[in-house]
């Protein structure tokens, strides 16, 4: 089972345990475009922008121990490695939608609010 920083998980709160996973600059990010369908790593960085190689495998690793995100790699030369939800992954993805449509609501709301 995974631990979080303090204490085990089953001594989490629902919401703490919801934000070890996510929490993080990346995260949300690359699980929103995994919501779309499976992705090579170098596609994933592009659409990214800015992020590191580095940082991007360590995302996804973790994301992977996590039991969010599977690693499939092709036996070709060069490797090919793609990335995809888990079933466990895809319970997110109404999550990330609602997340979507909230931060479009702020948008719009703060567009109002700050004329």
């Amino acid at each position: 089972m995974f631990m979080a920083k303090t204490q085990g998980i089953d001594k989490q709160c629902p919401i703490e345990a919801g934000l070890n996973i996510l929490s993080g600059k990346w995260k949300l990010k690359i699980l929103w475009y995994l919501s779309k369908g499976t992705v090579r790593f170098n596609e994933l960085q592009r659409l990214l922008g800015n992020i590191t190689t580095k940082t991007l495998a360590a995302q996804l690793r973790e994301l992977e121990e996590q039991g969010i995100v599977i690693r499939k790699v092709f036996p070709e030369v060069p490797p090919k490695v793609e990335y995809s939800l888990s079933e466990l992954g895809k319970t997110l993805t109404p999550i990330l939608s609602q997340l979507c449509d909230w931060g479009k609501r702020y948008h719009a709301y703060m567009e109002i609010y700050l004329d």
